[in-house]
């Protein structure tokens, strides 16, 4: 069995994708890795670069855009390695961090889940890699803005936990499926992902499941990642990606949280759900983007 199986879904991201599995090579040959590439119908030559410089990585093909979870459990599903990683492909993986991960997960037989340091194009932390449940209040102060006026306010910057220092080890409520590292008696206990979740929120899903299951959930800024974005396994057209983000919050909200509140609360979150899709979608439309990600004209 290897040490870590690198699980990666693709879409028309060939040149990102050929980036981030040249930063994968150049990790120490410990731990040992095997990478699993499952290409959602790409039409860049994605298929021809991994067969003639990537001829190791074990790839899948779908004749079509599944979206993320589908494709990223079909490469689960098949992965030999005591710790399973989703990887996106516009990733660039620093040397030696997959290294330190190993070393700290078999020191502490209690994380199930982890991240690394994912950080954007800038080296800035990259604050979506953790975060906590996207409750009522916590997702009202981060849309409003009010996390970024107040960073360091555990009432307003709780979602994305901006109080929190970048360089220190901490317990989370979830992470990222940007780069996150699943302990595989985890997946054994609690199953692979949600496929309800055609993309977004899937992440999440299965960090609370973990928990739920006795597990923590850690970000562990041992390594670096980053995560260029714009170019992950979707690149779904961008009114197909709006509609899913908000489909997949609502389908998170009904299973994990609607319990916690009243009727009259649950139906105003509904209410603003679909009363911020309205408006993304609006916005979109004039400013006339086709991919999701993609720079404006």
């Amino acid at each position: 069995m290897v040490d870590l199986s690198i699980c990666i879904v693709s879409y028309n991201s060939c040149n990102f994708l050929k980036d981030c599995l040249l930063s994968l090579r150049r990790q120490p040959a410990v731990p040992e890795m095997e990478v699993i590439v499952v290409d959602n119908g790409s039409q860049d030559g994605t298929i021809a670069m991994l067969h003639s410089m990537f001829p190791e990585v074990k790839v899948i093909q779908n004749e079509k855009n599944l979206g993320y979870t589908v494709p990223m459990n079909q490469a689960l599903r098949i992965a030999q390695g005591r710790y399973l990683v989703q990887l996106n492909p516009d990733t660039l993986v620093g040397e030696g961090a997959f290294a330190a991960i190993v070393e700290y997960l078999e020191e502490h037989p209690e994380t199930g889940v982890c991240t690394l340091k994912v950080l954007n194009r800038d080296g800035t932390l990259q604050r979506q890699c953790r975060r906590s449940e996207a409750r009522p209040w916590d997702a009202l102060s981060y849309f409003l803005g009010l996390s970024r006026v107040f960073p360091r306010s555990r009432v307003f910057g709780r979602y994305l936990l901006t109080y929190l220092d970048d360089d220190e080890i901490a317990e989370v409520e979830a992470v990222s499926g940007s780069c996150m590292i699943i302990r595989r008696e985890v997946v054994e206990q609690i199953g692979y992902l949600d496929e309800r979740f055609f993309a977004y929120q899937e992440d999440t899903d299965f960090c609370v499941r973990a928990r739920k299951a006795g597990w923590k959930v850690q970000y562990v800024p041992l390594g670096r990642v980053v995560h260029l974005g714009g170019h992950g396994g979707t690149r779904v057209e961008v009114y197909r990606s709006i509609i899913a983000w908000h489909r997949s919050y609502e389908l998170y909200y009904r299973k994990h949280l609607a319990h916690q509140y009243w009727f009259l609360v649950n139906w105003l979150v509904y209410a603003a759900v679909y009363l911020k899709l309205g408006l993304a979608l609006l916005i979109t439309f004039f400013k006339r983007e086709k991919i999701a990600g993609t720079p404006k004209p």
